[in-house]
């Protein structure tokens, strides 16, 4: 179980790495945008439409992809009622329940968000900018968001799982 948690913890470092420099990137490409949206329209007196609709479009790709690292760090939504009350035992087996329900929750949209690619793809549609863009490039945001999501999730369940045998050695 080391080892697998060794490689996973590469895997999601590098990930995290990723994630983060290209959310950063999706968001400045989203403000210029909005940015250029009203120098040209202060400019010229006219815009550009896919200047004011692309930072919407490209949402899902800030946003999905960041869902594993933010649930590593702890930042993610969370209620703590439970873990303000519990310790020791109790609180590893809550913490291997919420895992096991992410790392269920993330394979369970991770398969449902490639069927709506497939979908989106075979249908050919593209996104009404000035500009075409593919719809399914879009929508390709949700399974890769949630194979993150899978990665980071199975990493902190294995964690978790050895800190709780670990807690039931020191006890014996």
């Amino acid at each position: 179980m080391h080892q697998i948690l060794q490689v996973l913890r590469l895997i999601n470092g590098t990930l995290e790495k990723v994630t983060a420099v290209t959310s950063s990137a999706v968001a400045a490409v989203m403000v210029l945008a909005l940015t250029m949206s009203a120098v040209t329209r202060y400019v010229s007196g006219t815009g550009y439409d896919w200047f004011i609709e692309l930072p919407p479009a490209m949402v899902p790709w800030m946003v999905f992809p960041l869902l594993g690292p933010l649930l590593r760090s702890g930042s993610h939504i969370q209620v703590d009622l439970l873990p303000n009350i519990l310790t020791g035992r109790p609180l590893l087996a809550l913490k291997i329940f919420i895992y096991l329900t992410m790392l269920s929750g993330a394979v369970i949209f991770f398969l449902a968000g490639n069927e709506a690619v497939a979908l989106f793809r075979r249908l050919g549609q593209l996104m009404e900018l000035e500009i075409e863009i593919p719809i399914w490039w879009m929508y390709l945001a949700f399974p890769t968001g949630f194979a993150i999501l899978i990665l980071f999730s199975f990493e902190l369940l294995l964690e978790t799982v050895r800190d709780f045998t670990r807690f039931e050695e020191a006890v014996t």
